[in-house]
């Protein structure tokens, strides 16, 4: 492989960008896992298809506000997760920059967030992305292009994930189920996708897309039959920031 072929395959550049904080994670974890253990009749299914070492890129299904949290807590690897900008305000932003997050403006094309992704799998670690890029019916219909894309520019194994429970049929996307609701969090076998050199074409990100939306909802129809646990249906809102 020539050096300029090697160049064009590592595009975009993330040399420059410094690793993600994540120790503060670390004790934030242990404490966010027994609490969510306690409040919920937690049950996790498939947890050992969860790639023990390297990078992974992460697609549960997002249904509530509860989803990253509790993601965030009781995953066997820590998880460094895209989330809207908006939430990185005041005190709250400064301790979801501490404890590894990114923030994404989901109004535009954010191109540090991109980065910082693919630096985050590059450096053979956890990246959590909803593809649905909302909160939703978590059926996976409309998938967005940001899982495609960075499969194709890293190769890391895309873990599917289904979220059960998180919110109740009529639930309010930015409410928590109540105590001792039951959740089920499901892990899918992981699955790759070629990497692709650069330039990638906007019609082959689209196609790579629709290929992992299919295997998305797959996963999120088998999760559902093998637990008994169904979709809650459309929210009683919508997410103010879609």
């Amino acid at each position: 492989m020539t050096a300029e072929l090697t160049r064009r395959r590592e595009l975009p550049f993330t040399g420059d960008l410094p690793k993600l904080p994540y120790r503060l994670a670390v004790p934030v974890r242990a404490v966010a896992s027994r609490y969510f253990a306690r409040k919920y009749d937690l049950r996790v299914h498939h947890e050992e298809l969860f790639p023990r070492t390297g990078p992974v890129l992460m697609t549960p299904n997002h249904l509530s506000l509860l989803d990253g949290p509790l993601l965030g807590a009781i995953a066997p690897r820590m998880l460094h997760q895209l989330a809207k900008i908006e939430a990185f305000g005041g005190l709250q932003g400064w301790f979801l920059h501490r404890v590894g997050q990114i923030a994404i403006d989901r109004t535009s094309y954010d191109p540090r967030a991109i980065r910082q992704s693919i630096k985050v799998l590059r450096d053979g670690r956890v990246l959590n992305i909803y593809p649905e890029g909302t909160r939703g019916t978590g059926d996976f219909t409309r998938i967005r292009l940001g899982t495609a894309y960075l499969a194709m520019v890293t190769g890391a194994p895309i873990l599917p994930v289904a979220l059960l429970g998180t919110r109740l049929p009529g639930g309010d996307i930015e409410g928590f189920p109540p105590s001792g609701s039951r959740v089920d969090v499901v892990y899918g076998e992981p699955f790759t996708i070629d990497r692709v050199s650069f330039p990638r074409r906007h019609s082959d990100v689209r196609a790579v897309a629709d290929q992992i939306g299919d295997m998305l909802r797959a996963h999120i129809k088998a999760a559902v039959a093998a637990t008994g646990h169904p979709l809650p249906g459309a929210p009683d809102k919508k997410d103010p920031d879609d």
